[in-house]
């Protein structure tokens, strides 16, 4: 009996091994497949670059302007010891974060300050587009905190509302469900994506908005003095129904993001996690909405339930993150009970923002303003190594070509690509709709592209940080004889197949986005 027991146990074992070893050779067996076909091609290996920041959509550092601020904010600049030097914040930004008030924007009924060259907020969002850098918007409404948030003649048209103070008359929260409140913020948002629905000018749009801050808790519904709060479950996902189908009905091309809080749509800001809220969340996620948080390193406020859904969501959706902290006097940030951050030490705090981040796998960080100068004279090494780590870095590192073909010849182009960066290339978000896709050109003597070759298969949203994905092209080049150059770029296929993403390269790019790869004789 313990001799039988002994050869299945032995079976069993040379069974597990030649498992693993036929797994192992599948894992790898479509890159052997396209090395063992590349007699005759010659292998271009791009050099990664690894430091200078790349201005890529939902990726990378986001620079945060007041809503008072003048355009001179965007050329702010800040001492980094380590480099001995001042430089400017915005040259290592990918997007400018405006977080203000509907009435700023809507002053009166049909009036948009933004369309007014000579209006404060219009200047500022110019002075950033002006640059090169596209914008992110947050609408507030709640008036609690920082008085009229909501425009006047909203209220004068009788939308109903909360006041928490009669000392101060005119701090007038709307509840969101009020038929003549929506009336007048449908129209808004409607006249805001008739001009920001477009991916050239604004990264992203935070777009829930109610709460304290917009942050998408506090949510005022009924006076709290007077609610039994039996309504309070129905109203919230009510109202996160409307203000989602309303912004992604308006707004088809920009991303769109929402606070993943425990505490989504309710009244309270601090507690245990509301059993709606995965739910809630997960049917903004499923009309199109991506990630963000808003505590950061605020180590009592984003907990398990935070760390966990953002885990869920990895590579599915991309994280946006603010730190939770303002460590330029406002907070005190020293009492977090992690007991990690020393008082009149905000680095602790940059510290820690950094640490939640990488573990999030977040896209974006935040330049906040206020806090921005600790980030460059305190922590500089952790702003480069967000460039460096952080977000996605796309590079391929190796490519087989031809050096020689004859006109209507078939070739095989075999291409790998890393992504460097923690978080992924949100290629998959609705609003993108895969429209970003790897390409090879031959280019003429003056960089311009003569013929194009998309490879549909190759999904770059499906690379991963330490995963080397490798991809097969079949490719007819029908030029005319002469010589060109192979090159390679991620186009936009919405933009007639420009160069849409900056690659983590070093080698000659053209001004369109192309990276010159090899030079081609056709005979």
């Amino acid at each position: 009996m313990k001799k039988t027991n002994c050869e299945m146990v032995l079976k069993m074992a040379f069974v597990l091994i030649a498992f693993l070893t036929s797994f192992s050779c599948s894992s790898s067996s479509l890159e052997e497949k396209a090395l063992a076909s590349q007699e005759g091609k010659t292998l271009v290996s791009p050099k990664y670059n690894r430091n200078t920041p790349l201005r890529n959509p939902l990726s990378g550092w986001v620079m945060y302007a007041g809503r008072t601020a003048m355009p001179s904010f965007w050329d702010q600049e800040y001492y980094v010891p380590d480099l001995g030097k001042k430089v400017k914040a915005i040259d290592y930004a990918a997007a400018g974060y405006i977080r203000t008030s509907w009435s700023s924007l809507n002053p009166s009924d049909g009036v948009y300050a933004w369309r007014d060259p000579s209006s404060q907020i219009g200047q500022l969002i110019q002075g950033a587009l002006d640059r090169g850098l596209p914008i992110a918007l947050r609408i507030v409404i709640d008036g609690r905190d920082q008085g009229l948030n909501t425009p006047q003649f909203v209220f004068d048209a009788g939308a109903q509302y909360y006041l928490e103070n009669s000392n101060f008359p005119t701090r007038r929260t709307p509840y969101p469900q009020d038929p003549v409140f929506r009336q007048y913020y449908t129209k808004f948002i409607e006249a805001l994506a008739e001009d920001f629905n477009d991916p050239d000018k604004t990264s992203f749009i935070d777009a829930y908005g109610f709460g304290k801050w917009g942050e998408a808790h506090n949510v005022i519904y009924e006076d709290p003095n007077t609610s039994t709060g039996a309504n309070t479950e129905v109203l919230k996902e009510e109202v996160l129904d409307w203000v989602t189908d309303l912004y992604t009905r308006t707004f088809t091309q920009v991303p769109l993001v929402i606070n993943y809080h425990r505490l989504i749509g309710h009244p309270a800001s601090w507690g245990n996690a509301n059993p709606n809220s995965d739910r809630l969340l997960v049917k903004a996620i499923n009309k199109g909405y991506s990630l963000r948080q808003d505590a950061f390193g605020m180590t009592e406020y984003y907990q398990g339930w935070e760390k966990q859904f953002a885990k869920t969501w990895n590579y599915k959706r991309p994280i946006l993150m603010e730190g939770g902290w303002i460590t330029s006097g406002t907070h005190r940030y020293w009492i977090d009970p992690s007991g990690n951050y020393r008082e009149g030490h905000p680095e602790d705090v940059r510290q820690g923002e950094f640490d939640a981040a990488k573990e999030a796998h977040v896209n974006m960080m935040d330049f906040r303003a206020g806090d921005t100068d600790s980030w460059f004279e305190k922590t500089f090494n952790l702003v480069q190594s967000f460039i460096s780590e952080g977000g996605y870095r796309l590079y391929p590192d190796q490519i087989y070509l031809p050096a020689t073909l004859e006109k209507g010849q078939q070739t095989t182009i075999s291409h790998r690509w890393r992504n460097m960066g923690w978080g992924y290339f949100p290629n998959n978000i609705p609003q993108w709709n895969y429209k970003y896709k790897v390409a090879f050109a031959l280019l003429n003597e003056q960089g311009q592209p003569q013929q194009v070759f998309i490879d549909e298969e190759a999904e770059p949203s499906n690379w991963l940080k330490d995963q080397a994905s490798v991809h097969e092209l079949n490719a007819t080049v029908d030029l005319p004889a002469g010589t060109y150059s192979w090159a390679v770029a991620i186009i936009d296929s919405s933009k007639e197949n420009q160069p849409g993403i900056e690659l983590a390269v070093n080698g000659e790019v053209t001004d369109s986005g192309w990276l010159k790869l090899l030079e081609l004789t056709i005979n």
